[in-house]
């Protein structure tokens, strides 16, 4: 599959098919916390970056099995409302597989532009970013390509609650002495309520990011920042719950790991879960691609991470 890969287990929304919509890290921001790593194609041009027809007949393909999934997930290694054609793909999945949940996950920084907000308005659920509301602690973290700022971003947002009816879900990372000090959270939190979002998640490092000086935040912060944005409902994303699916075809176990690995850095647990392999295969194959060079290994907090190494995404 080209523009679709998993299923994964995403920590928000379960049992989650991606599609993937633009090529490997095209982005609007290059976000120093960003497992995908850093951005290579810093833009705001929304076009038809992959073709459109292909990745519904991919989804066709996919689909019609009916396969047992939790939701359909605009996700991958880039921004994807930037593909000019995310609405024509989203209206296609509702008006033939009507019992799939849409997701979007999205950094929120183009929904100023009434087009792009009008492209996405039949998802079951949009989760848009905002990780400041100081512009110079907004720069910091997401490095944004220059038509992007903070104002914008903040205004995009409010527009986008004001006409749509799905769940909107308002993501914050939290990177301690960054965004974490009273004078940012006062004016999160006022930001926050202007976009009146349904949940805040709170979400902080799991998987490498792009900057080494990206800290982890500890339980202690994630409750702190909880706190000092209720009575807002608020959640801290938490680790994901696994679901073991069928193994698949053997001749194909090594491309899978390859497309999971391509577009998000995962554990061997994270991979086992997700593709339904069994470690001792699981092993065999990360071995060989190690050996082949194509995979690189991080150490974090839950374990190691695997990540096929930027060369092989592009």
């Amino acid at each position: 599959m080209k523009y679709l890969f998993g299923p994964v287990q995403s920590r928000r929304l379960g049992l989650s098919l991606g599609i993937d919509l633009v090529p490997y890290k095209t982005c609007t921001l290059d976000c120093v916390y960003c497992e995908c790593g850093e951005t290579t194609c810093l833009t705001s041009e929304v076009k038809e970056y992959v073709p459109t027809g292909e990745v519904i007949e991919e989804l066709k393909s996919f689909l019609a099995r009916s396969p047992a999934l939790d939701v359909l997930t605009f996700s991958g290694s880039g921004e994807p409302t930037l593909h000019s054609g995310i609405g024509t793909v989203i209206d296609f999945l509702k008006d033939n597989y009507p019992d799939y949940r849409v997701a979007v996950l999205t950094n929120g920084t183009l929904f100023w532009d009434e087009e792009v907000r009008k492209k996405v308005l039949r998802a079951d659920v949009i989760i848009p970013s905002l990780d400041a509301a100081v512009s110079e602690t907004f720069n910091r973290i997401g490095r944004p390509v220059t038509p992007v700022t903070m104002e914008k971003t903040i205004d995009g947002l409010e527009s986008l609650r004001r006409e749509y009816s799905g769940l909107l879900v308002l993501e914050i990372f939290i990177i301690p002495e960054v965004n974490t000090s009273e004078e940012e959270l006062l004016r999160l939190r006022e930001a926050v309520q202007r976009i009146d979002p349904d949940v805040i998640q709170l979400n902080r490092l799991d998987r490498p990011g792009t900057e080494e000086w990206v800290n982890l935040a500890d339980d202690s912060v994630m409750k702190m920042v909880a706190d000092f944005l209720k009575p807002m409902r608020v959640q801290t994303v938490g680790k994901p719950v696994y679901r073991v699916r069928s193994t698949p075809d053997s001749e194909k176990l090594e491309e899978s790991v390859r497309a999971v690995l391509s577009r998000r850095p995962s554990t061997m647990e994270d991979l086992s879960a997700t593709l339904g392999i069994r470690r001792s295969q699981l092993s065999k194959i990360l071995h060989l691609l190690r050996e082949k060079g194509l995979v690189e290994e991080y150490k974090m907090e839950r374990g190691w991470f695997y990540r096929l190494k930027q060369d092989e995404n592009s």
